[in-house]
């Protein structure tokens, strides 16, 4: 009789199976074509801190000296644990909560961390995806309406905003018009009703987008993953071509190699890489429990993680080119400014004609020979210079100034977007990347709470993702109150980055030293009918847990050391000022990573006094045999077989084509035949029930 008969599984399990168990693992959708898989894990993968966040942490670390350290914990940490969980994914066929839960039943608790985890990220990312259509909607006028300070009546005079006239229009606009935000965290201000508004936007999109799985996710991904590469192509050629972008570009890209000596820029690259590949989230394991199991996860992390830093590259290259404009824009608007000024000092006879260089003509200064000029004023009015209020206007203080975050995206780019020719067109494509962008993340976000819970609790798809995406909207109102703003920088600075580094090292652990790097390398190559490279089994192994527990204590130092802050708004100053979180804030922080973490140390307790099944039961058929050979792994091979098939090795049927394992360094034994005929159910999913096959 075939193996994989129901008879034959009932013969073999000491377990009651159910038809619907049975055909629960064949029953799972799958992705459409490999194309559309590859799209949506691209598309979780790179999101916003491709554009804002990356550009900056290269500026501020070196410049072209960031590329290194980036690039080697890449390959260290980044492609091996994402390796990781592509293959736990698509060999168990589960969420994050199936998956750890057989793994290792003790750290079960891991998979409903990481759902906390997308909870938490998904509440304040769809907020910036608000924002962003937000500005969408507001880039369809001409002049844009940020491109000037608003002018006011006082009386019958009329009067330029004050607030915008201490800082700037794009300032003022981000700040006052969009979020109308509030002096501190303190004070709540109410609802921005426009925020809501586009908030009840972003969060209908997103449902829409999930609500069928990966059936109306994958479609989605098409457009949400190729068009802002599309865009950034765009702008990249539009950028090369205005004045000065060759200054941002070779500002950026000229290495400070000292900078690679500091441990903070390795600390910075490696949580970098970390968030930048979606690990621990639960995206990454969902969208590859959806594959076949001969799918080629190990061609697909290193795809993937590369298209990834490629992005990062191609977005810090089209940052820099629109910024060295801008750089330029506002150093030679110094220099107007600058030389009106010692025009007016020369017409008073504070500074004498003689101080002027003869070749200088003001009518057409150049940034070159207003420097000249400065240098020799400083030089002979050394002792009452800084009472003349005259700026140096170099062009590389303005390159110097770090933006990153909103302020990159709503203020710093839109800023220079006001000086493109046809600035509409290019400001709507922008804000349409940044939504797609957003878009893509979100998707994976989600897919990383609704797949576990699916799986897990078999509650129907359409109504939790609609009940989901409520609740999480009214939750998220938190966010839309002029006070919002600071709750964001909150939630993103620490809701996820501690949390997350936990389970990324406890998924690493569990894989490696729990269940075993030998056994998962052997259950590796019978999945994919190769050997993967040795370097994945001392990764796993040694390289990756020590990098992840050295990441891990420098962010809990790091949270300790710096006390705990946000920049806020100031209205009366037209400034930032930065300003510690209040104690109610401090109590929020540490309950958003207490609860993240918490299920971890929950979990592992009631398995470890029998408190809580390990939730078999309501998983598969290949999942409860997979845990009964776990239970046996203890077992000589010989043994095992016996003990499973009833029946001495010999007398099993016909094994699949022998072929040499690799179970770990100096191992050279061959694997013994297997007892599956052709290895993969009808749809093409290996047998878990086979002696090699523990996963």
């Amino acid at each position: 009789m075939p193996k994989n008969s129901k008879v034959t599984q009932r013969e073999h399990s000491s377990e009651h199976v159910t038809e619907s168990e049975e055909l629960d693992t064949e029953d799972r959708p799958a992705w459409n074509s490999k194309l559309q898989y590859i799209l949506a894990q691209i598309g979780f993968s790179v999101g916003l801190g491709n554009i804002w966040r990356f550009p900056y942490l290269c500026q501020k670390n070196g410049g072209g000296a960031y590329l290194v350290p980036y690039l080697v914990l890449l390959i260290i940490i980044g492609i091996p644990l994402f390796f990781l969980e592509l293959a736990v994914g698509q060999r168990i066929r589960r969420g994050s909560i199936g998956v750890w839960h057989y793994v290792c039943p003790r750290l079960g608790g891991i998979g409903f961390s990481s759902c906390i985890v997308c909870l938490f990220v998904g509440l304040y990312y769809n907020v910036i995806i608000g924002w962003s259509i937000f500005y969408f909607f507001k880039s369809f006028q001409y002049p844009l309406p940020w491109s000037e300070c608003p002018v006011v009546r006082n009386g019958t005079a009329a009067v330029v905003e004050a607030e915008c006239e201490k800082s700037s229009a794009t300032t003022y606009f981000w700040y006052r018009e969009a979020l109308d935000i509030s002096n501190s965290i303190s004070e709540s201000g109410g609802l921005n009703w426009k925020m809501t508004l586009c908030l009840l936007v972003a969060w209908t999109i997103v449902g829409m987008a999930v609500i069928k799985g990966i059936q109306s996710s994958g479609k989605v991904m098409y457009f949400s993953s190729l068009f802002p590469y599309v865009v950034l192509a765009c702008f990249l050629v539009r950028g090369l071509l205005l004045r000065g972008a060759v200054d941002g570009i070779l500002h950026m890209f000229t290495p400070k190699l000292d900078k690679m000596l500091d441990p903070q820029v390795w600390r910075e690259a490696a949580t970098q890489v970390f968030f930048a590949l979606g690990l621990g989230f639960g995206g990454v394991i969902a969208f590859s429990s959806y594959n076949k199991q001969d799918n080629n996860c190990h061609f697909d992390a290193a795809l993937v993680a590369l298209i990834n830093f490629f992005t990062s590259v191609l977005a810090t290259l089209v940052v820099f080119a629109v910024l060295g404009f801008k750089a330029n824009i506002m150093n030679e608007k110094c220099v107007v400014e600058n030389a009106e000024k010692i025009l007016g000092y020369l017409h008073t006879n504070v500074l004498s004609q003689d101080l002027i260089p003869p070749h200088v003509n003001f009518s057409h200064l150049t940034t070159k020979d207003y420097s000249e000029m400065y240098k020799v004023i400083m030089t002979v009015k050394e002792d009452h210079f800084s009472a003349l209020g005259l700026d140096p206007c170099v062009l590389e203080d303005e390159l110097d100034k770090s933006v990153q975050g909103t302020g990159l995206a709503f203020i710093a780019f839109t800023e220079a977007m006001t000086h493109f020719p046809a600035s509409p067109f290019w400001s709507v494509m922008f804000f349409l990347m940044l939504i797609n962008l957003g878009l893509g993340s979100m998707i994976g976000t989600m897919a990383g709470i609704t797949t576990p819970i699916i799986d897990t609790f078999k509650v129907p798809k359409e109504m939790f993702t609609v009940g989901c995406c409520v609740f999480a909207f009214f939750v998220g109102l938190l966010f839309v109150q002029r006070s919002g703003n600071y709750f964001v920088t909150m939630f993103d600075d620490y809701s996820a980055t501690l949390p997350l580094t936990v389970i990324v090292i406890l998924e690493n652990i569990a894989v490696a030293w729990i269940y075993g790097t030998k056994k998962f390398m052997q259950e590796l190559t019978e999945m994919l009918g190769f050997r993967p490279y040795r370097f994945y089994f001392y990764m796993w192994k040694f390289v990756s847990p020590l990098c992840m527990a050295v990441l891990t204590t420098a962010s809990i130092i790091q949270l300790g050391v710096t006390p705990p802050g946000y920049s806020a708004w100031i209205k009366e100053e037209a400034a930032e000022r930065y300003l510690y979180f209040p104690d109610w804030a401090m109590a929020l922080l540490i309950i958003l990573i207490v609860v993240a973490t918490l299920p971890i140390p929950v979990v592992f307790v009631l398995r470890h006094f029998h408190l809580l099944s390990d939730g078999s039961n309501t998983l598969s058929v290949s999942y409860k045999k997979g845990r009964m050979m776990k239970d046996i792994s203890n077992l000589e091979e010989n043994d095992e077989t016996r003990f499973i098939l009833s029946k001495v090795p010999s007398e099993a049927p016909s094994p699949m084509p022998t072929h040499r394992s690799y179970l770990g360094p100096g191992s050279t034994s061959p694997l013994e035949p297997s007892g599956n005929p052709n290895g993969r159910y009808g749809s093409g999913y290996l047998l878990a029930s086979t002696p090699e096959s523990e996963l």
